[in-house]
């Protein structure tokens, strides 16, 4: 238990403040909802309910994957935050099924005029305020993974440049939040419409593309993630990390180098072309330098390195480029 404590201090933090601020958020909605019949009001509570689960459940696995490699499983728990991110968005894509299909049946049966306007708009209001907090933050987050400065309110647009180079669950939790901030919006604007032109089917409408959006950011985490689980090469990494072994002037040619995500970290194999002179003790301690600097990259939390002899042929022609030989 004191483990399970210590592992969850360090879960990843966007992810926690957007469950709990999505949990409120739903329980008003759903008040709200109650009260007014407002079927746009329904899609959002959907979707905040949806996004709370699922943001729990990613805090709970981030912190999870944080768990040292163990003799059972050498390879350590990285992508265990993958494994539960493919489990929430099936609860999301379940939410946005129900949210399209409540659209559906209130944009061809309309139910009249939704009741307490003010109570509805001020709900949604409350939503803006505070899942845009939230974008906000997971924003700057998404910039300090990659290395970026924050850069105010123009962090939220910088970030799409850098999310790739996000985690996951942080990826998720700003994808989630600016769709969930752009339904809010969505819905106050069908709201005010329906409310002064009296067209009563654009709140089942736009129920209808919140839930197309939740389907989306279902298909890009499912797709994310299903490759984390998989094992995805970093590529910029990869490349990165090339060019660093090349410089050393002891690796005559690189035979395979791999950089795969274990979640939130980045394990590298190497095996490396060197000349057949060096003594055993030398190349120890160039094995020792690499894994340092190798180590000291963002992200590598794991590195092995094996040599072979050089055979005077070259086939890491390009940094960054497999090797014809590779793996």
């Amino acid at each position: 238990m004191a483990e399970l404590l210590k592992l969850l201090k360090d879960g990843n933090k966007p992810s926690l403040m957007a469950a709990c601020v999505n949990a409120f958020l739903g329980i008003i909605k759903g008040i709200a909802f109650f009260f007014t019949g407002n079927v746009a009001m329904f899609a959002e509570m959907m979707h905040s309910l949806g996004d709370a689960a699922n943001q729990l459940f990613v805090y709970i696995g981030s912190a999870l994957s944080k768990k040292a490699p163990t003799k059972q499983f050498p390879g350590g728990f990285g992508r265990i935050v993958n494994l539960v991110c493919l489990f929430a968005v099936i609860i999301v894509a379940i939410l946005s099924y129900e949210t399209i299909k409540e659209g559906w049946h209130h944009f061809i049966h309309p139910t009249g005029e939704s009741s307490g306007i003010l109570i509805a708009l001020g709900v949604l209001f409350i939503g803006i305020v505070l899942e845009g907090t939230v974008l906000a933050k997971a924003a700057a987050e998404v910039l300090h993974e990659s290395g970026q400065e924050k850069a105010g309110i123009a962090s939220i647009p910088k970030a799409f440049t850098y999310l790739n180079r996000a985690k996951p669950a942080t990826k998720l939790v700003f994808m989630e939040d600016l769709v969930a901030t752009g339904g809010n919006f969505l819905a106050f604007a069908a709201i005010l419409i329906a409310y002064f032109t009296g067209w009563g089917r654009i709140e089942g409408l736009v129920s209808m593309i919140i839930g197309v959006m939740m389907f989306y950011v279902v298909g890009k985490v499912f797709l994310d993630n299903a490759r984390g689980v998989i094992g995805e090469t970093d590529e910029e990494m990869l490349n990165h990390i090339a060019h660093l072994v090349m410089d050393d002037p002891n690796i005559k040619d690189i035979v395979r180098l791999e950089v795969i995500k274990e979640g939130e970290f980045l394990h590298v194999e190497l095996v490396a072309e060197a000349d057949p002179l060096l003594s055993l003790a030398f190349l120890d301690d160039v094995r020792d330098h690499l894994t340092e600097v190798i180590l000291s990259q963002k992200g590598v939390s794991k590195v092995a390195i094996l040599f072979d002899e050089d055979d005077g042929k070259t086939s890491w022609i390009h940094v960054g480029e497999k090797p014809n030989n590779s793996i």
